[in-house]
């Protein structure tokens, strides 16, 4: 503060020439060789608008520093080593300079982002690798296939559960069982398991015993996720023939698979049920249900469209995961086969997770 003389009267001049307060540390969350520090902007922002932040992160242990710029929270600082520890702080820079920094953010690791899918049916040894501790993982029971009731007709089979589990711990080094279910042309699926029934399980689609009626939907033995959609009934004819049901979803349950003269249902979150079609007057065929995709949730399956007297395609939509995407499928009863299960293993838990959290493909 100092003085100026104005219109015959001392006055005190303002100075607003000053940088910003310090923002306040928020959490660190790690990736894979990186960390996305969260701030809070600072209240006193100084003589003028913030023009940036930058922080920077600090190796615990040999003192490396690495920086990065940005104009709000987060700010992604990329180039560590995973396993080591480090801290991060932040400072505010305006039209006059860069303030103070923050606190000290609390200590953190980056871990190595990776992932293991089993798409065979088989049982299987996962180790986990070195640094990992936490895993996400999904299982898809297997589809059942279709069910021949001679003179009563043929029935679609039941699509498998979808199940998942997150932020699930693990040892680096230690073997973890895996099983994925299988199927059969004329048999319920198996069901799709990490580590026992007790931690994550998805069940397989079943083959009804009851005259008629379609194959079960598997259902969801242990972990969170949806039940597979049931086959569709047939009318008791030879020349009868329905739909498979859809796998299982992360949001929802498959679709239905059609009795004749109807088209599949829709899934919610997992896929649709397979159509019938007629292919003569006298003679109908069923649809394969929908699969199943294992990256994470993505859009509902449609089912399979009543073509009436036109063939064309039969097999429900594939949910989360698009076209193609078969695991978990009802069988259908004409030659295609049900879909086979599946586990996928993502990690760190801590930062990947189901249905959507940075379940993607790497």
């Amino acid at each position: 503060m100092s003085m100026r003389y104005q219109a015959g009267i001392l006055t005190a001049s303002h100075f607003p020439l000053k940088t910003p307060s310090a923002p306040t540390i928020g959490a660190a969350t790690v990736g894979n060789a990186q960390v996305s520090v969260a701030f809070t902007a600072p209240s006193d922002i100084g003589g003028g608008a913030i023009t940036s932040y930058q922080v920077v992160v600090t190796d615990s242990s040999s003192g490396a520093v690495f920086t990065n710029t940005g104009a709000s929270s987060p700010i992604v600082v990329t180039g560590l080593t995973n396993g080591n520890t480090y801290t991060a702080k932040v400072a505010a820079t305006n039209a006059f300079g860069t303030g103070p920094y923050s606190s000290n953010s609390a200590s953190f690791s980056p871990l190595t982002q990776g992932q293991q899918a089993y798409t065979t049916s088989g049982t299987y040894s996962w180790v986990a690798p070195s640094g990992v501790t936490s895993v996400s993982v999904v299982a898809v029971g297997a589809g059942s296939g279709r069910k021949d009731w001679s003179s009563e007709g043929k029935a679609g089979g039941g699509g498998g559960a979808l199940a998942y589990i997150n932020n699930y711990t693990v040892t680096p080094g230690n073997s973890y069982t895996v099983i994925v279910g299988g199927t059969g042309f004329s048999s319920s699926g198996g069901a799709s398991t990490f580590i026992s029934s007790a931690v994550l399980s998805a069940g397989g689609g079943t083959i009804s015993s009851t005259p008629y009626n379609g194959g079960i939907g598997g259902v969801v033995i242990a972990g969170t996720g949806y039940s597979g959609g049931n086959g569709g009934n047939v009318g008791g004819a030879s020349s009868v023939a329905s739909g498979g049901g859809g796998a299982g979803g992360y949001a929802g349950v498959g679709g239905n698979g059609a009795g004749i003269g109807s088209s599949g249902g829709t899934g919610a979150g997992g896929a649709g049920g397979g159509g019938a079609v007629t292919d003569t007057p006298t003679s109908w065929s069923g649809g394969r249900g929908g699969g199943v995709g294992i990256l994470g949730q993505g859009s509902n399956g449609t089912g399979g469209v009543f073509y009436g007297t036109n063939p064309g395609t039969v097999q429900g939509g594939a949910g989360s995961g698009g076209s193609g995407q078969l695991y978990g499928a009802g069988g259908g009863t004409t030659s295609a086969d049900a879909g086979g299960g599946a586990v996928r293993i993502i990690w760190p838990g801590t930062s990947r997770s189901f249905p959507s959290t940075n379940t993607g493909d790497l």
